[in-house]
């Protein structure tokens, strides 16, 4: 069952999971054990659907690069957009995948590989998927901000200086 609890909760860990149950607990005023049992219960519930790490790559020796692909696809009578969806979401190589309104259908991101292996991978393993109508690549060059997390260095004054 979902409380205001367990939404207190969600927004807490959504900024930090690397808090504990008993540093949440402290926040929310509440006992150590109601917090342990509801993020069981979220997990159970598939409301929490993992933790993850969010990396700065520009900062390390890694030379790979992220994709965002754009799909434009023919959906099917009675099965619509799903269908189509799981055999995207079934490549290894896909990272995410959303259903989107406007010019495209689908928005497509690619774990980090070589640019070569994306090329390759679009042509010949998800363009050639049969309601496909065409593909948009775009090779994401540099992050400023991800999932509210800046990228860049704030430590530098970058305004213009004007002497009288």
């Amino acid at each position: 069952m979902y409380n205001e609890l367990k939404e207190k909760i969600l927004k807490i860990i959504e900024k930090n999971n690397k808090l504990t149950d008993e540093e949440v607990a402290v926040m929310l005023g509440v006992a150590t054990e109601e917090v342990a049992t509801a993020l069981k219960e979220l997990e159970a519930d598939k409301i929490i659907c993992g933790y993850h790490t969010l990396i700065n790559w520009d900062k390390t020796g890694d030379d790979e690069v992220s994709a965002i692909i754009e799909l434009r696809v023919n959906p099917q009578r009675g099965s619509g957009f799903d269908r189509i969806a799981e055999k995207v979401y079934q490549f290894p190589e896909v990272e995410t995948v959303f259903l989107m309104s406007g010019g495209f259908d689908f928005m497509v991101q690619l774990k980090k590989a070589p640019m070569k292996e994306i090329a390759l991978f679009v042509a010949k393993r998800l363009s050639v998927i049969d309601e496909v109508q065409s593909t948009t690549t775009h090779f994401v060059l540099k992050r400023y901000k991800d999932h509210g997390t800046l990228f860049v260095d704030e430590d530098e004054d970058k305004r213009m200086v004007l002497t009288p």
